[in-house]
């Protein structure tokens, strides 16, 4: 039902998100933090997407063990259950919208936006590309986004905790 160049479009995003590009952006970021020393930013970006990595790839697929989709128009290798594409993008995209907004306030809409957008095509494009069933972008985003709460809220407790403490507060 997608029009042929749109499935183009979609098997390109799926490629492009994948990870070896997603690695250079989370080096990017990594870059980013370190050369602004938001130290704590970049302990929990690391955190995150390195957790998330092992939490699909080493604990849930092989416990679930579950075989790809046949007919897949890319090649894909590995379990299927849970979506890897859907819960990495889930914890990196959002959770560099949570150190950015708390920066940079007035860029809340459009990041969270645009995050909230380019997910949904990456959720798009792993279903048009058949590497897997609908049921592992839900169990892959849920994943996901129980994974960057649990982060989210260390990153937001610690970066408190190091406020308190350079001001002289004990916590």
């Amino acid at each position: 039902m997608i029009p042929v160049g749109m499935g183009r479009w979609l098997v390109r995003v799926y490629k492009v998100s994948g990870i070896q590009f997603t690695a250079v952006l989370v080096t990017a970021a990594l870059i980013y933090l370190g050369w602004k020393r938001w130290w704590n930013e970049l302990r929990w970006l690391v955190v995150g997407t390195g957790g998330i990595l092992l939490i699909v790839d080493r604990w849930l697929k092989p416990l679930f063990d579950r075989h790809r989709p046949e007919d897949k128009l890319v090649q894909a290798f590995g379990r299927s259950f849970p979506s890897g594409h859907a819960a990495g993008a889930v914890v990196f995209y959002f959770l560099m919208c949570a150190i950015l907004v708390a920066r940079y306030p007035q860029l809340r809409r459009p990041l969270y936006l645009g995050s909230a957008l380019w997910v949904a095509v990456i959720w798009l494009s792993t279903l048009y590309c058949r590497v897997h069933w609908p049921t592992d972008i839900v169990a892959g985003a849920c994943v996901g986004f129980i994974w960057l709460s649990l982060c989210s809220v260390s990153l937001r407790f610690f970066g408190a905790r190091q406020t308190d403490c350079s001001l002289g507060r004990s916590s």
